[in-house]
């Protein structure tokens, strides 16, 4: 238990959200500024995606490396400065010109986000007893779901109103004042000395860690295929104005946050069965964005399932990696975003292939319940495995 004082275990877990509230608004404000930030460096919507996809490459990179490097780090002073990197990415973003310049920003700018919620869920779980660990570790990632529903919407109006560049300047601001929060209110706690570069990755041969990882990066790419394109979505197929694009991005983040409070519930009923019904509606939602998308209020409500079926996905995967990662948990944690950021990337990337064949804007949405069927089977699969060692180790006679 903490030596912080109880009256500030809360204003430490909020400071520490905060730092996933700027993570969450640098990642998702990209999706609704993407046609401005297109025009912005002369570049077409399809290339100018690529930006989010080398921001997930950040996160992959950064995130194990990162974390496996600074185990041994007091952990507060590795909070604080990751998130003042992460703030020095947006102001690169800031000041980048031209398409090359971005994509170089945009990958700094990933490199703290898996770290970051890494050190930041062993921090939270550390200033609580046991029986609270669980809301400790998810009061953390609410930051991200909340940044969906304040963070993105705000900055996006900010985007287009005074230029895209004046969203990821607002980040940097955020950052700063996450630093000020965790150096007030969260207690310094020593690294690991005995921490090594091998021990951590020691997490990584294990096997149902390599099944949930691969099953959040190929199933998880559904939601992203979907709502990388979300602007054009609202825009070119149901036919509304640039100004309603927020309102998309905030049904996005109202189902985010709800989806949090529900996977904790789903969590404690079964992790391993959260996931599998998440993926499955994921499918159904999917499918029927690309039959309705035309019309604007059902694609309204399926992107605030979309946001829902995210969270429900996202959170159950970390609790099961860090269930899976054994001493290592703040890596199991860290690689959890590595995944959902390869998720990213990778549908990212598949949208903008279906959209420059001709396919058209609903498109990614069907590549992404294809992403979502498999990422499906790639976690029953793993679970499949599982049973079948615990039933072969019963049933092996002893020696």
């Amino acid at each position: 238990m903490s030596d912080a004082p109880a009256k500030h275990v809360g204003l430490a877990i909020t400071a520490l959200a905060l730092g996933g509230f700027a993570i969450g608004t640098t990642e998702f404000v990209t999706m609704g500024l993407l046609p401005e930030i297109a025009r912005g460096i002369n570049s077409s919507i399809p290339k100018t995606g690529h930006i989010i996809s080398a921001y997930a490459l950040g996160v992959v990179v950064g995130a194990p490396v990162i974390v496996s490097l600074g185990a041994r780090l007091p952990r507060r002073a590795l909070a604080v400065a990751l998130v003042l990197a992460l703030g020095l990415g947006n102001a690169a973003t800031a000041l980048a010109h031209g398409y090359t310049q971005v994509m170089l920003a945009r990958f700094v700018a990933g490199l703290p986000h898996g770290a970051y919620f890494g050190v930041a869920s062993l921090i939270a779980a550390s200033l609580v007893g046991p029986e609270k660990r669980g809301r400790a570790v998810s009061g953390v990632m609410l930051g991200l779901s909340v940044a969906t529903v304040a963070g993105v919407p705000a900055s996006t109006w900010l985007g287009q109103d005074l230029g895209w560049r004046s969203a990821y300047w607002a980040v940097l601001a955020i950052t700063v004042l996450t630093a000020a929060g965790l150096l007030v209110f969260v207690p310094s706690r020593p690294g690991n000395p005995d921490a090594t570069l091998r021990g951590e990755l020691t997490a990584l041969t294990r096997p149902q860690m390599w099944f949930a990882l691969a099953a959040g990066m190929i199933g998880f790419g559904g939601i992203f295929a979907m709502y990388s394109y979300v602007a054009p979505l609202v825009t070119d197929v149901a036919g509304l104005s640039r100004s309603a694009i927020p309102w998309f991005l905030l049904a996005f983040g109202i189902g985010s946050v709800f989806g949090a409070w529900l996977a904790g519930r789903l969590a404690d009923w079964d992790v391993e069965r959260s996931v599998l019904a998440g993926f499955l509606a994921t499918i159904v939602v999917l499918l029927l964005v690309v039959a309705l998308a035309g019309v604007p209020a059902a694609l309204w409500f399926l992107v605030l399932g979309v946001g829902v079926l995210g969270s429900v996905v996202a959170i159950n995967l970390q609790l099961r990696l860090m269930h899976t990662a054994g001493d290592a948990q703040m890596l199991g944690a860290a690689l959890n975003h590595s995944s959902l950021n390869v998720a990213n990337g990778l549908g990212a990337w598949l949208g903008s292939i279906v959209i420059a064949a001709g396919h058209g804007y609903r498109a990614p949405s069907l590549v992404g319940a294809g992403l979502a069927a498999l990422g499906l089977v790639v976690f029953a699969t793993g679970l499949g495995v599982r049973f079948a060692t615990v039933e072969s180790t019963v049933e092996t006679p002893a020696a």
